[in-house]
Formats: structure tokens, sequence, C-alpha cells
């Protein structure tokens, strides 16, 4: 455990470095403020009524979740699995004193924290812009939903990041990863939109999980099947990324 702790804490001090997480929240907030500012010149201009305090954040969740968040999650997984294999940086980290198994869970572990990162940041300022421009409909039920939408979506996002890592894993170019990533991704967003029965076996599909949650009849039958999905995909999609990465030659 000592081991896979001394990896985890050296893998998120080199994403720091590497300053991808303030680019993501300085990304991350334009795109909320900018948001915000739409729908308010469109309430004003137009005479719509704009979303309200508790709106604001889940719909940016829903946009953010099928734009900002898979493309930053993708450079940041591109940047430590390809990158450090094109600049033979890998060969110096695995010579340390710790698993491959370990290095590579704690490579993965620090993917997830950087996505849980910018999920709690794009919360917490999407919920403070809804209550500056709102203040009148803000509730404590709202903002259970809020918390609770974000929180969940972490876990389909690991799910798109174990995709990557396992592209990664396959591929020697970080930008054959980074294309194909997106071609996947808009592959699976068509197959959803023409084969919309099966759409819920789809991982793109599954980026909406959080709606479930914050139903008016939540249906914990549909959840669960759901979380089963997902695990599969996070299992195989792990075993697979691990077995290709521990056959590597450094």
């Amino acid at each position: 455990m000592a081991g896979f702790k001394a990896a985890l804490i050296n893998e998120l001090e080199k994403l720091y470095r590497k300053k991808k997480v303030i680019v993501a929240a300085i990304v991350s907030l334009m795109f909320i403020i900018l948001g915000q500012l739409s729908i308010t010149v469109i309430r004003s201009g137009f005479g719509i009524r704009g979303v309200s305090s508790t709106e604001f954040p889940l719909l940016v969740l829903s946009v953010v979740v099928n734009t900002i968040l898979p493309l930053f999650t993708a450079l940041v997984t591109i940047d430590s699995f390809s990158g450090e294999f094109s600049h033979n940086t890998m060969k110096i980290t695995i010579t340390r004193p710790v698993t491959r198994l370990k290095f590579f869970a704690a490579k993965i572990s620090s993917i997830f924290i950087f996505v849980l990162i910018n999920l709690t940041f794009v919360m917490i300022f999407s919920t403070i812009v809804g209550i500056i421009f709102n203040s009148n409909s803000f509730t404590l039920q709202g903002i259970i939903r809020i918390l609770v939408s974000y929180l969940v979506t972490l876990i389909p996002m690991t799910v798109l990041a174990l995709i990557i890592v396992l592209l990664t894993n396959i591929l020697n170019s970080g930008i054959s990863v980074f294309f194909v990533t997106i071609l996947i991704f808009l592959l699976f967003k068509g197959l959803g939109i023409i084969f919309s029965s099966y759409s819920s076996l789809l991982f793109t599909s599954l980026l909406d999980w959080y709606k479930l949650w914050i139903t008016s009849n939540i249906s914990i039958l549909k959840i669960f099947r759901q979380f089963m999905i997902m695990l599969s995909y996070d299992i195989l999609l792990f075993t697979g990324a691990y077995y290709l990465f521990d056959k590597k030659d450094f």
C-alpha cells in the first residue's frame, strides 16, 4: 500500500506541474460565465424565462460531460501514458520499488482524481453563478440534487478514461489516440441515436446516468442495472489495458 501511495502522490505532482488542472479550471469557468451570460441575454432579449439557480448547474453538467470534460480527460490520460511512452520517462519511473500493477493503478487513480476535481470545480462555481443570478429559486433540495448529480457522474467518466488508457497501450502516437478517441465518441453517440433501444449499453449514453438519480420517480432497478454495466466496462477495460501495459518492454 505504501508503494501505491508514493506512486499516486508522484503522479498527482506530475499532473499539477503540467498545469492541466489549472487550464481545465480556467476553461470550465469561462464556459460557466459565457453560459450564464447567454441565458441572461436570451431572457432579456426574447422574454424567455431563464433557468433557476438549481437548474443552471445541471444544465452546465449536461453540456460539460459531453464536451469539455471528455476532452480534458483524454488530454490528461494521453499525456500520462502516451506522453511518457514517447519521452521514455516511463522507464525511469518503473524502476522504482513498486509493482507494475500498483504503478498502473496509481496512474489511473490520478486521472480519476483529476476528473473528480474538475467536476467539483464546475459544480461549485456553476452553483454560485446560479445563485447570484437567480437567488430566489435557491433550495436545499436543489443543492442535494446538484451534489448527487455531479458525484455520480464520476462513475461513467471512469469508463471513458479506461477506454483511452486502453487505446494508449495499443497505439504508439498520442495524436492517434486523441483522434481515435474522438471518432469512437462520435460513433457511439451516433449509434445511440440510431439504435435508441440499445443506447443504455453504450458508454456515451451512460454519461447521462445522473438523470436517473434526480427524476421524480427514481428507478432503483434501472440505476443498478446501468451501474453493473459500467462496472463490467471498468473491469474489462482495466484488465485489458493492464495486460497490454504489463507486456510492454520499457
